[in-house]
């Protein structure tokens, strides 16, 4: 198969081809394949709409979906060519941050392999968020091209106009073919560019012109939004999806015969998080063009509208001036007054009005004016129900629901983690990757053959990511130490901050003689957002503890501290399987969900972290002894925030915390950094530490202290391993999807 291929393309052997000229054989033999491939079909469509769709790259999954992994892998086997370094020569779409898009990305995977209909529908961001350098101990920003020639996407030759409010603009259709898992048929992810987008405007890193909307539109996800025309410019992004979405179902609707009054009998849109809430005033300004009066208008788009809340963070719902609006958007800013008018007549109490003080609040027109209303993990919906948005779960209870986020097995476990796959499979058979409560069938293999080869597996992970970052930054890495990672985006109340103060203390102790039983790896993977001055500023110091610990003869053969460079998907499908602890220490009530802590539990590494989003639910599936669990939990934490009774002063003064935090400022790291930066740093943990960092600090110490202690008995450490991954078949999107269907899309029951 491939081989004809590629004789066909370059008129040579396999074994004389470059990766580059075998990358784009296969990607053609895919997409041939997928073209071929009939749509999923059904009376009603789902439409997912999301501003990230963080996909990853599509060579090795398209493979596993269509069913040919095996034999293309076996054929450049042959030919002695290394699938590894073939996926090397893929660009990966950079289309999203984090835990959203990934989790999207997931979704549409498992949609497709339901065969429900649906596609995702986004933007496509020509340099996605930015790629990440390290110089001087700090991140900077660079653009981050991925768009090629020859790539996945295929132009649609549909066109549609987005009218601002001094001009219009052209959005052009692109797709890619998402193909279920042994299903012949497939799904697609609709991606929106602007016609008359421009890269060239783009100049010194990642600065451009804010203004100039009709040629940077769709150049980058979340532009910097620290002034206002970076927040008017997410406003005009935000419009400029929603507006061409909102096109293109209403155009798939009527070419299917159907009349505009029957959109929620032929349609369901899902909001994924607030940036496309602007769909449901923009269907209703659209309905009425169509002649449909307002209130009928209004009543259609509550039953085909839904939405997923992503967040407990207050800054993270978003709130748009209704000024702004009627710049960028001035036709839908009289359908939300009238919107918010009637919510107001019916609910009169304050917050629970769309406009508010001149701002116009996002999440609170999802919840009036769309069906249903989900959080994504059970400990998070039960805190927007009892707390963030109690209010509306009063009024609205048959709306709220809970679906717990999944991951894709086939590309956490098949993909990325080859040898793993062929040890589970070996146990229980191809069935588990249909079902992947099949997974729990692992939990009678604690025979020592089995524990050992678990073992194995986890050290050739390891071998494998300590030469990918050899050849990637030029770092060697210790395969016989613990691997100790935390992989997500950098905020605050993701708290590697407080992971940082653990290896100041665990430095300190070896400077004091205290030697551990084994040396310690620490990785990191995290972008901070741009204008996020702090969390910039927990990179920096991470970075200079790095150099601090390289530089210590007494301590380097014992701590090492790496931070990956540009973390992205594929760089996780490396560290997630190498994992031997999983980082999970966000403040309790502060984590929605997370989907990290799936893939890396599903890969065999023990959770250490707090009570919060799924760690929840992980903990009882795993049990207490198959995880490592500290800190104040939620209701504690929701209490001191109503209370004002967390003040940082108090804790910083303890004898146990005070060396830690003020190490900051001490000559070593000053030697390495940029006094500003930790002075900063320093001052917000000493004075305001808002996601009380310093709550958790001593627990957290002592139970990373038993994790590693414990991790020296290997067959106990074997059996908590294969523990977690027998009991990870629950996390599967394919059984978060199929709850979705059941209780809110209804696309064959209808």
């Amino acid at each position: 198969m491939l081989n004809e291929k590629v004789q066909h393309l370059w008129n040579k052997e396999l074994s004389q081809c470059s990766y580059e000229e075998i990358y784009l054989a296969i990607q053609q033999l895919c997409k041939e394949k997928m073209q071929a491939l009939p749509l999923v079909q059904g009376k009603r469509k789902l439409y997912y709409i999301s501003a990230e769709f963080l996909i990853g790259r599509l060579l090795t999954c398209n493979l596993i979906n269509l069913g040919i992994y095996q034999q293309v892998a076996q054929e450049m086997e042959q030919a002695g060519k290394s699938m590894a370094l073939l996926e090397d020569a893929e660009p990966e779409p950079s289309l999203g941050n984090g835990g959203l898009g990934r989790l999207a990305a997931c979704f549409l995977d498992s949609i497709a392999t339901l065969q429900l209909r649906g596609d995702g529908v986004g933007l496509c961001y020509h340099y996605g968020l930015f790629q990440q350098k390290f110089h001087d101990n700090k991140q900077w920003e660079q653009p981050n091209p991925w768009l090629q020639p020859n790539s996945w996407l295929t132009k649609e030759n549909i066109t549609f106009t987005v009218p601002f409010g001094k001009f219009t603009v052209e959005g052009e259709l692109y797709s890619i073919d998402i193909p279920g898992c042994d299903t012949n048929s497939k799904n697609r992810l609709r991606l929106f560019d602007l016609k008359s987008v421009q890269e060239n405007i783009v100049q010194d890193g990642i600065q451009f012109d804010k203004e100039d909307i009709r040629q940077n539109l769709t150049l980058f996800l979340y532009p910097d939004d620290s002034d206002q025309a970076g927040r008017l410019l997410r406003v005009y992004q935000q419009y400029f999806m929603v507006s061409c979405a909102a096109q293109l179902i209403l155009k798939e609707l009527e070419e299917a015969g159907h009349a505009p009054t029957e959109l929620a009998e032929y349609a369901v849109v899902q909001i994924n998080d607030t940036h496309p809430s602007m769909i449901i005033p923009e269907l209703i300004r659209l309905l009425m063009e169509k002649g449909v009066g307002f209130t009928e208008a209004t009543d259609i788009v509550s039953r085909t509208c839904a939405y997923t809340n992503h967040t407990i963070l207050a800054e993270a719902l978003e709130k748009w001036p209704i000024s702004s609006l009627e710049i960028v958007a001035p036709r839908i800013v009289a359908i939300i007054r009238e919107l918010d008018r009637l919510a107001k007549e019916a609910y009169p109490q304050k917050g629970l009005g769309i406009i508010e003080d001149g701002l116009v609040h996002m999440a609170r027109m999802d919840i009036h004016y769309g069906f249903s209303v989900n959080g994504v993990a059970q400990l998070h919906t039960e805190i927007l129900e009892q707390s963030e948005l109690k209010n509306f779960f009063e009024i609205y209870p048959e709306k709220f629901n809970n679906k717990t986020n999944g991951i894709t097995f086939r590309r956490w476990i098949t993909a990325c983690n080859p040898w793993l796959d062929e040890f589970v499979t070996k146990k229980l058979g191809q069935g588990w990757k249909q079902d992947a409560n099949l997974l729990e069938g692992l939990e009678k293999f604690e025979d020592e053959e089995s524990l050992s080869r678990l073992l194995e597996i986890k050290q050739t992970c390891k071998e494998q990511l300590a030469e990918y970052v050899l050849h990637q930054q030029g770092i060697e890495l210790d395969t016989n130490s613990i691997f100790d990672i935390q992989i997500k985006r950098l905020h605050e109340y993701k708290r590697q901050q407080m992971n940082l103060l653990y290896i100041i203390w665990k430095y300190q102790q070896i400077k004091g003689g205290k030697i551990p039983p084994r040396p310690i790896t620490f990785l990191f993977g995290a972008k901070a957002a741009p204008a996020y001055i702090l969390a910039k500023d927990i990179i920096h110091a991470l970075l200079c503890m790095a150099k601090v610990i390289e530089n210590d003869p007494q301590v380097s053969p014992w701590l090492k501290l790496v931070f990956v460079e540009n973390y992205n998907v594929t760089k996780a499908e490396k560290l997630i399987p190498a994992a031997d602890i999983s980082e999970q220490i966000s403040l309790a009530s502060k984590e929605a969900s997370g989907t990290g802590n799936m893939k890396l539990m599903l890969n065999g590494a023990i959770t250490l972290g707090t009570l919060d989003g799924a760690n929840v639910e992980i903990a009882q599936r795993v049990g207490e002894d198959n995880i490592y669990l500290f800190g104040k939990k939620s209701p504690e934490v929701i209490g001191l925030y109503e209370s004002r009774g967390y003040c940082s002063r108090e804790y910083y003064q303890r004898p146990e915390i005070e060396p830690l935090v003020d190490f900051l400022l001490q000559k070593p790291m000053l030697a390495q950094g940029d006094a500003e930066c930790l002075g900063r740093l320093y001052q917000d943990l000493t004075h305001k530490d808002w996601f009380m960092t310093l709550l958790d600090l001593e627990e957290y110490i002592e139970v990373k202290e038993k994790a590693f202690a414990d991790y020296e008995n290997r067959t106990e450490w074997a059996k908590k391993m294969l523990h977690n991954i027998a009991q990870a078949g629950f996390f599967s999107s394919d059984r978060t999807i199929a709850q979705y269907e059941q209780d809110i899309w209804k696309l064959k029951s209808i």
